[in-house]
Parts: C-alpha cells; sequence; structure tokens
C-alpha cells in the first residue's frame, strides 16, 4: 500500500471508530451528542492518527492499540479546537470550512461538548479493549495524555498564546509556545504508542524527539500558510491569525527566515528517523507532508 492509501485508511478507520463511538452513547442529551459528532467528524485530517499508526506500523503494535490511542487524542484534539473558537479566545465562526460548534448550536452546547469530549478521551483509554501488553500500560497512557492535554501541554500553550496576543514576544517564547500548544499532542502520539513496543529507551526517545519537531515544522507551515495559503482549502479566512494579533513565525521574523526555519526543522526529523532501526520510509513521507502541505 502507498503512502496516500494508507492516510487515506487510517481516517476512514479513525473516522469509523469515533462514529461508532459516538452512536453507542446515550441520548439523553441530543444536541450534546450531535455537537460532538460535529466537533469530531466535520473534515479532521487525522495527522496525529496518522503519526500514531505509521509509528505503530513501523514497530509492528496491534492495530487495535493504535486505534485506542489515536481516537483518544482525536478526542483530546476536537475538544481543543471547539473550546479555541469560543468567543472568549479565539472567537472563530469557521473550522474546517463549516461553522464552528458555538456558531452550528451555541456557546453553552459547544462548552460542554468540549468537556465531554475530553473526558471521552480518557475513558477510552481506561476501558477499550487493547492488546496484554498495553492492558498493563493504561494507567501511564492516561497520565501522558493528560500531561500532554493540560497545563505542561496544551492548555499551558494556549495560555500563553493568550497572554501575547497583540504583544510582541521573542523566538524562543515562540518555539515555546508552540512546543506546548501543537507540539505536545504530537509528542504524545510517539510517547503513547511506543510504550506499547518493547523497544530500546534510546530509540523510543528517538521517536519522541522526531515528533517534537515535526509538531514545531507543522506550526510553522500552519502560519506560512495562514499568509500564503488558499483561504477556501484552509476551511478559514486567510490572515486571521494577524487579523486576531497573533504572534507567528513570518510576523516576528519574516517570511523568508520562517521557510528557513522549516527547512531546518524539516532536516533534523530526518535525522531523527535516520538514528532508528526501523523502515521508516513512511514517516518520512509523513514529514514532507507535514511540511509541503497546502491546508
Amino acid at each position: 500500500m502507498n503512502f496516500d492509501a494508507l492516510r487515506q485508511q487510517v481516517k476512514q478507520q479513525t473516522d469509523e471508530g469515533l462514529l461508532a463511538l459516538i452512536d453507542s452513547l446515550p441520548s439523553h442529551a441530543p444536541s450534546l451528542k450531535q455537537a460532538m459528532q460535529h466537533a469530531l467528524l466535520v473534515g479532521g485530517k487525522r495527522m496525529r492518527p496518522l503519526l500514531t499508526h505509521l509509528i505503530g506500523n513501523a514497530l509492528d503494535i496491534p492495530r487495535q492499540d493504535q486505534l485506542v490511542i489515536s481516537m483518544a487524542i482525536e478526542c483530546i484534539h476536537a475538544y481543543s479546537l471547539v473550546h479555541d473558537d469560543l468567543p472568549a479566545m479565539d472567537d472563530d465562526a469557521l473550522r474546517r470550512g463549516q461553522p464552528t460548534c458555538h456558531i452550528k448550536f451555541d456557546e453553552a452546547t459547544a462548552i460542554l461538548a468540549g468537556d465531554a469530549l475530553q473526558t471521552l478521551a480518557f475513558s477510552i483509554l481506561a476501558e477499550h479493549p487493547v492488546s496484554a501488553q498495553a492492558e498493563g500500560q493504561r494507567a501511564k497512557l492516561v497520565a501522558i495524555l493528560a500531561r500532554a492535554s493540560g497545563y505542561e501541554g496544551m492548555c499551558g500553550g494556549q495560555a500563553i498564546d493568550l497572554s501575547a496576543t497583540g504583544q510582541s514576544i521573542d523566538i524562543n517564547t515562540l518555539r515555546r509556545l508552540h512546543q506546548l500548544k501543537t507540539g505536545a499532542l504530537l509528542s504524545a502520539c510517539a510517547e503513547m504508542i511506543t510504550l506499547v513496543a518493547d523497544i530500546k529507551d534510546s530509540d523510543r526517545q528517538h521517536f519522541i524527539t522526531f515528533s517534537r519537531i515535526i509538531g514545531l515544522a507543522f506550526q510553522v507551515q500552519d502560519d506560512i500558510l495562514d499568509v500564503e495559503g488558499d483561504a477556501q482549502l484552509l476551511g478559514k479566512p486567510q490572515g486571521s491569525d494577524e487579523a486576531l494579533g497573533k504572534n507567528t513565525f513570518p510576523a516576528l521574523i519574516g517570511m523568508d527566515q520562517a521557510k528557513q526555519e522549516l527547512a531546518r526543522l524539516h532536516e533534523e526529523a530526518l535525522q531523527a528517523l535516520a538514528s532508528l532501526p526501523y523502515n521508516t520510509e513512511y514517516l518520512s513521507a509523513f514529514t514532507d507532508l507535514m511540511v509541503n502541505r497546502r491546508h
């Protein structure tokens, strides 16, 4: 199977798993259930599940373990987007070309949908069937995802982002912001899937380092696309970050240097893969996808 076909397969399996998960919930709060489904299943690229599956495939991890970890991560990712879009945060009306959750439903329902998706992620890790190897690591899997999602990860990064909006920050603070806000969850993909593999600690660290680098590269490209990308492909207005007074790589160091930063991170990610004694061909293709994507 070529990389594009595998990418589509992972997306389809993740979407089907998430839809089945939402369908299995009781219907005592139908609007909330619909809002959760909207947040999870409207247009997601499934980059985090793809990274999880690519590392899992390289390490021969059972498919069920890959899917469980992927669905938990996507629930956290979806919750974060719902809350990021709220009027008190980024105040966005569009996400992936569709109305954001609070626009399609209402603000209270959107807040609850985010809350419910966050807790659903940990229910998945705690309760869904997994292999015997993963069974013994459930508590650590929960701990990794909790840390990556909270103060030491995504929420901390968002707090830095909000406090820095409209103010000038230095390049190291910007990198730290994105390593937490975007990179922590991508790093968690590698931390979680390698936890259920029988590999050396040094190899596990190389996978985590790769994911950390590619997480920052993803955000640099996101900033570049906000300026140069196609609004129709992006599913949001061009220049939305600049309009909100957000700190971005092009705004801080200029477009040419932002592209140089992206090229440097691309090379560092490939070097991290080169240190691994596994078939990382698809992970190299994933690296290229992350830095060359157009949306």
